[in-house]
């Protein structure tokens, strides 16, 4: 990496230098139309939000927040907050009203900057009891409500360049740059202190297996809020990769087909729903159409890296790319070179077919905690792996404690939670390790799998420990089960909550002549219980005896974030979930 970036906002005067001017740097959709920001004009508008910051009074540590779903505005508020040696505090626009305030206290924040009316209303009514926070801006206009150009307008007329230049000389790499507040599974949220060196670090560790340049594009529609897909962005920038913002999770399918990006950052949420959704339609052809699909589909499943299939599989392969598989890279764009997955355990099978199909994607593993990447698949020789999360990044060391626990020491480790030192003296050890709460191994060749998560895992009254992820990934493989939550502590077996995939089971229900009603009435129907049944003893094969899923019951509606049973980063609140559905828990073990 360019010696002359420690700082985050030292990409910008590096990527003006380094790359030939072009329009798209960022872009965002409005009002059906993508707004483009070439790198003059992003500076420009960074450096007058800087001035107006300081205009206003603010210092260096002091906490200014973004409420927004991703935009070029977020980019610019981040920059210019940074460059001015403030801490950016980002939080989702998905989290409860009690969240907010908690957030907005504890970290002290001055300024809250939020996308527009809708998001604000979320916080309208604690922004009173606040105390700390001196004035909200908003991106979109909104009425009663000071806009983003007003502030722009405030650092145009104030501009003072040799005073910035002073206190971006002062900033350190080590000065604390962002304060990221984990969803958490359990309890009150916690700030994670990133610095600069942080989150570059991982930025130098992961550049050079994006396979991009500077004519290259990417679509994001990931969390900005997240570190994820944040230093992710910070790494288009520095290779120069035009970034376009998705408009929604509705419409990012064809926003790829519109960009045709090089490059796409995802969790594994969206790649189970994108190849359902293609073999949905597969299932809907006819005679020979339909054998060729199944058979191309079925070959790209036993895919192996490295060209281990051998040379009569490589020739079905290029036929299947020819007939069936270029329909896929057509679907996202034509274009995709990678898939970057992370956040959650991705199931195998997706990263082998979509690999066959010359859409590689590689899966990596991280936490905020670690700015966010400790290991991660590459395209380099022997660098690729399927059912694991890849080699340990430079820099970076790992180690498995005897409890299974993955330990982590690097510049990529936070400096700590804010405002508790005894959080962090529980997280980080008085040898530098980070305490992952992940359980894994590393392999022969060297990639890391993970097999769980200490607090997850549990024992059943039997005295046999279950590490119930496992076992989940394996059961969403199956076209009916959108999600599901394995159960059984302190009970003689384990059990299964499940979510049906709704739009697969109206399928298989016009298929099988039954009419369908509702989704909470088809649930206790026992022809649809017995065809879950089904699956669930087909996928139960793949565990010891105690791991199988002795009972289930299904519930009658999706789990998502806004109902409470995901965090923001798309992982399952076990306790809320617990909580939620006691009867139905209660009906499982009532016997």
């Amino acid at each position: 990496m360019d010696k002359r970036i420690t700082r985050i906002f030292d990409l910008l005067p590096y990527y003006e230098q380094k790359f030939k001017p072009k329009a798209d740097v960022l872009a965002g959709k409005e009002n059906g139309d993508w707004v483009k920001y070439d790198i003059t004009k992003f500076r420009e508008i960074v450096d007058d939000i800087s001035y107006a910051l300081l205009q206003l009074g603010i210092e260096k540590g002091d906490k200014i927040a973004t409420i927004s779903n991703n935009c070029p505005e977020w980019n610019f508020i981040d920059f210019a907050v940074l460059q001015t040696g403030a801490i950016h505090v980002p939080i989702y626009p998905t989290i409860s009203e009690a969240d907010y305030k908690y957030i907005l206290i504890h970290s002290d924040v001055k300024f809250v900057f939020v996308a527009g009316k809708e998001l604000f209303r979320k916080v309208e009514h604690i922004l009173p009891e606040i105390d700390n926070v001196q004035d909200v801006y908003t991106f979109k206009t909104t009425e009663g409500l000071k806009h983003l150009s007003e502030l722009i307008t405030l650092g145009a007329e104030n501009q003072n360049a040799e005073k910035l230049q002073n206190i971006k000389s002062n900033i350190s790499a080590d000065d604390t740059a962002t304060l990221i507040y984990t969803s958490g599974t359990t309890g009150k949220p916690k700030g994670v202190m990133l610095s600069h060196a942080n989150l570059l670090s991982n930025v130098e560790a992961v550049y050079h297996i994006f396979p991009v340049d500077e004519h290259c594009k990417a679509v994001s529609y990931l969390p900005l809020c997240h570190v994820y897909e944040r230093m992710n962005i910070y790494t288009y920038i520095y290779l120069g990769v035009s970034i376009y913002y998705a408009e929604n999770m509705g419409t990012i399918a064809d926003n790829i087909r519109e960009v045709q990006p090089e490059i796409l950052t995802t969790v594994p949420r969206l790649l189970e729903k994108v190849y359902d959704k293609i073999i949905a339609k597969g299932r809907k052809l006819k005679g020979i159409k339909k054998q060729l699909f199944f058979w191309a589909v079925n070959l790209g499943l036993s895919y192996q890296a490295e060209n281990k299939n051998g040379i009569f599989y490589k020739l079905q392969l290029s036929i299947a790319n020819k007939l069936i598989f270029s329909k896929w890279r057509e679907a996202l764009g034509g274009k995709m070179r990678v898939i970057v997955s992370g956040g959650a355990a991705l199931q195998p099978r997706l990263s082998k077919v979509f690999t066959a199909a010359q859409i590689p994607v590689l899966e990596g593993y991280g936490l905020t905690e670690t700015s966010p990447v400790i290991a991660v698949n590459t395209l380099e020789p022997e660098g690729l792996k399927f059912g694991t999360v890849g080699k340990v990044i430079k820099n970076v060391e790992v180690k498995i404690a005897q409890n299974g626990e993955i330990l982590v020491k690097g510049p990529n480790v936070m400096k700590g939670y804010f405002k508790d030192k005894a959080m962090t003296a529980e997280a980080i050890d008085s040898d530098g390790w980070f305490h992952t709460g992940d359980v894994g191994e590393i392999d022969s060749s060297g990639h890391l799998q993970i097999t769980g998560r200490i607090k997850e895992i549990f024992k059943t009254s039997m005295g046999k420990y279950i590490s119930p992820a496992l076992i989940e990934n394996r059961f969403k493989e199956s076209a009916f089960i959108d999600g599901l939550m394995v159960i059984g502590e302190h009970h003689k077996f384990a059990a299964a909550l499940i979510v049906p995939n709704f739009e697969h089971l109206r399928s298989w229900c016009r298929i099988k002549g039954i009419n369908y009603t509702t989704d909470s009435e088809m649930i206790t129907k026992k022809a649809i219980i017995n065809r879950f049944k089904k699956e669930v003893d087909h996928y139960n094969v793949y565990f010891g005896d105690y791991e199988k899923i002795k009972k289930f019951e299904l519930t009658d509606h999706e789990w998502t974030v806004q109902s409470g049973e995901l965090t923001a980063n798309l992982k399952l609140k076990r306790n809320f979930i617990a909580k939620k559905y006691q009867d139905k828990i209660d009906e499982i073990y009532k016997t």
